[in-house]
């Protein structure tokens, strides 16, 4: 799995509403404009079922800020969490860290060993996972209403009292680098690699790997380990998401039973350096590969931009849609130069990328590099058809059921909707948003935010063969 790849392909961020204004001529377009919305084909999917909020939400005593939803039809409950503790939170010469620190919890808490978790957590018929990310750590706890008390107790462990045993970091610290090495051999993870470094900068979170390197591991002690928990592992810099067959006043009730110990602390913010200038990068990477691995964007846009819904619309039509996507049709139907090819905004809480990626054979590198910028200065030139555009909205609406059609989804959702500041009304913004792009709003933000002629490129291959220099 790409490590790069961000938790925030997975959300759409909300869009803000319009302020609003009492003169008579700007009354006057919202009248125009509501009339037009209405005469917009309505969405086929029956959205009763969104309306109103998500869950309950509640902010405790200790910081921690708890969102509930009731699902009583199977004895299961599902506990997801954000921790504001990803690579965004450490120094440079310790990248790493966040992802280490994370993946030690559960190697040995309170007075049991890694084995003793695992054993425990299996022998309910559970799960327990901690990882790391870049904008946070996530924890994830399932098992049956039965067992929620082992379940707590569990989870409080490992948040609030890891052992941090030096012959678990020694041997996590010695698999990541063990990983790191293997994908130095993988040119998918070159590239990508090479591609963050380009877009963000070396000093950025988001243009390092969250895994860290070889050299950055290598320096990093038991000591950094255990000050980073104790810096960032607190309640007030935690979202709870409690979705199954539980009340709100059951959940709050086990939080207080289990983590009561766990007190509020001051947090810093993250300091996020700015990325560089949009500039014609190139990184050419020379691989005796018969596949040229091909990256190519700049800059995009944070999660709480208020255009990215229409960019998510505007994405699906261009590389986002798969087989119906232009990228696609054009670099793979039409000319045949590569199997799969594919846009997407990687939104972030800080920063955001936009990329095209593609695998060619190292001979139709240069072309499918070239036909690509034509098909994204195409989007900034016209509009979108009317189909395109209604088919865009008919998947994004049909689709959207399955991003919470279990309760581990809900709860994640759940999670990055009160992360990413969406509202818990979140469903029924998404609905309104998407069902308002216009082809105009499409054009407008592809003129705005795809810069085909600034695009940094990476490409990893066989560059005799490519004919790049």
């Amino acid at each position: 799995m790409n490590k790069l790849l961000p938790l925030a392909l997975l959300l759409l961020v909300l869009l803000s509403a319009p302020a609003l204004n009492s003169s008579a001529f700007a009354q006057g377009a919202a009248e125009k404009q509501s009339t037009a919305e209405a005469q917009l084909p309505r969405p086929k999917t029956d959205i009763s079922r969104f309306k109103g909020p998500i869950g309950e939400r509640v902010v405790l005593d200790n910081g921690m800020v708890l969102l509930v939803k009731e699902n009583h039809a199977l004895p299961v409950v599902t506990i997801s969490m954000i921790i504001t503790a990803g690579s965004v939170m450490e120094p440079p010469a310790k990248a790493g860290l966040g992802q280490l620190t994370a993946g030690l919890l559960t190697k040995g808490a309170g007075k049991m060993s890694a084995t003793d978790i695992s054993e425990a957590i299996e022998f309910v018929g559970g799960s327990l996972e901690v990882g790391g990310g870049d904008d946070f750590a996530t924890a994830k706890l399932t098992v049956l209403k039965k067992d929620l008390d082992t379940g707590f107790s569990l989870l409080s462990k490992v948040l609030i009292s890891p052992t941090f045993d030096q012959a678990e970091i020694d041997r996590v610290k010695n698999d990541t680098k063990a990983n790191i090495i293997r994908e130095e051999q993988e040119p998918e993870q070159v590239a990508q690699k090479a591609y963050q470094k380009m877009v963000f900068g070396e000093d950025s979170p988001y243009g390092r790997p969250v895994e860290g390197t070889v050299a950055t591991l290598d320096v990093i002690k038991r000591d950094d380990i255990v000050a980073f928990h104790n810096d960032f592992y607190a309640p007030n810099n935690c979202i709870m998401a409690v979705v199954g067959d539980i009340t709100a006043k059951d959940a709050k009730g086990l939080i207080s039973k289990y983590m009561s110990e766990w007190k509020k602390k001051d947090v810093r913010e993250p300091k996020i350096p700015e990325p560089p200038k949009m500039a014609l990068r190139r990184d050419y990477i020379n691989r005796d590969i018969t596949q040229a691995n091909i990256l190519m964007g700049h800059l995009g846009v944070t999660r709480e931009n208020p255009d990215y819904y229409t960019l998510y619309v505007m994405n699906y039509i261009l590389g986002g849609g798969g087989f119906v996507s232009r990228i696609l049709d054009q670099i793979r139907d039409n000319m045949g130069l590569a199997y799969s090819a594919y846009s997407y905004f990687g939104a972030r809480k800080y920063s955001g990328d936009y990329t095209v990626g593609m695998q060619t054979r190292n001979e139709t590198a240069k072309t499918s590099i070239d036909e690509t910028l034509k098909i994204v200065d195409k989007m900034k030139a016209e509009p979108v058809s009317d189909k395109e555009l209604q088919d865009a909205k008919d998947f994004i609406f049909g689709s959207f059921a399955r991003k919470m059609d279990t309760n581990s989804k809900i709860a994640d959702l759940l999670t990055q909707v009160e992360y990413y500041n969406l509202g818990l009304n979140y469903f029924e913004v998404y609905y309104d948003r998407i069902h308002k792009v216009t082809k105009d709003d499409v054009l407008k933000a592809a003129q705005k935010y795809l810069h085909p002629d600034q695009m940094g490129i990476v490409v990893v291959g066989n560059l005799q063969a490519a004919g790049i220099k």
